[in-house]
């Protein structure tokens, strides 16, 4: 065997024996663990906060912030897979409003059981994803376009739908169950936070232990190479727009019980806030890359900074501008993860 051959070490014992600086090393392990950040970022907030105005920490402040959140939460459960596959939806927001609003018509005003109206509300928001899905994968539209444009059509048809009024239910229909509240010590909590919880295990658990989540997570990482690997990534796509549909009829469920009924004005907010949490829980705008329980701790973030500055009055502008901030800086850093050296 020649000297060159034996003295000469590998590209890979090259790799092995390469140093890493403190800062590459906290990249890495960030790179490795997606949530890590957000729940620094969330435990810093409430430390904050908690110094800040007196009553952040109460039970009451606690329980009621988780119960603000649930609406948000459960919609970023859907926001969570699509982007992973790198698409994005906007028109999340008003296709809960759309389902919402079927459930609470049907039942106030046309007397269907309120169980059957549910199923006929989650059977319209799957719609909605199928609809976004199909556009999406079959005829090769850009998701950000796509439901740009469904985003104005859910509205204008929620608004037609509703003739701009909003629907009350009775105070002992079943759509309100997810309104009302269970103790818990001293805290109280909601079902529809009870629900919320109940779909990031479900979904945590198929992205994590199934075969479909570990198809989504490779075609938003690479499409092409899933492609070649065999995995139908339209398919897989496709069904990710359609698992979404079933979480925001889910979270139309919670708003039902949360404001008594259903208002055809109430999702303006909720498609950025949806994207917002998903993108300060860890998960990339480019796919491929994220975590629900991540998802979660954003979805906690938002609220925390909402209600801990609304507790230490300062002006709701701000309010706006943190989130603003938060945002911009959750996606510098994953930039910067995404740029990890071996």
């Amino acid at each position: 065997m020649s000297p060159t051959a034996t003295e000469s070490p590998s590209s890979a014992d090259q790799l092995a024996s390469r140093k890493h600086t403190p800062i590459e090393r906290v990249q890495h392990i960030l790179h490795r663990n997606p949530a890590l950040s957000p729940l620094l970022v969330l435990v810093l907030a409430v430390i904050v906060f908690g110094i800040v105005a007196d009553n952040f920490l109460r039970p009451e402040a606690l329980s009621l912030m988780v119960q603000q959140m649930a609406v948000v939460g459960a919609l970023a459960v859907g926001q969570t897979l699509i982007i992973l596959t790198a698409g994005v939806d906007l028109s999340i927001g008003m296709a809960m409003v759309l389902a919402s609003l079927v459930m609470a018509k049907l039942n106030a005003d046309q007397g269907v059981p309120g169980f059957i109206a549910l199923l006929i509300g989650i059977v319209v928001a799957i719609l909605t994803g199928l609809l976004n899905g199909i556009l999406v994968t079959r005829i090769n539209l850009p998701p950000f376009i796509v439901t740009l444009g469904t985003f104005s059509i859910f509205t204008a048809i929620s608004l037609l739908y509703a003739q701009g009024q909003t629907v009350t239910l009775d105070p002992d229909a079943f759509l309100l169950v997810t309104g009302k509240t269970i103790s818990i010590g001293s805290v109280s909590v909601t079902w529809g936070v009870l629900l919320m919880l109940l779909l990031y295990l479900v979904v945590g658990f198929a992205l994590s232990y199934t075969a479909w989540g570990r198809h989504l997570y490779a075609t938003g990482d690479d499409a092409e190479a899933s492609d070649l690997a065999g995995i139908d990534t339209k398919r897989v796509r496709l069904s990710a727009y359609v698992v979404a549909g079933i979480a925001v009829g889910i979270a139309a469920w919670i708003v039902c019980g949360r404001v008594g009924g259903a208002d055809p004005n109430a999702g303006l907010n909720y498609n950025l806030l949806s994207i917002t949490a998903v993108v300060i829980g860890g998960t990339s705008l480019f796919g491929g890359r994220g975590l629900v329980v991540g998802t979660l701790i954003g979805a906690l973030i938002v609220q925390v900074f909402q209600s801990g500055l609304a507790l230490a009055g300062v002006d709701p502008n701000y309010q706006v501008l943190a989130t603003g901030i938060l945002v911009i800086l959750a996606v510098s850093v994953d930039q910067w993860i995404r740029r990890v050296k071996a």
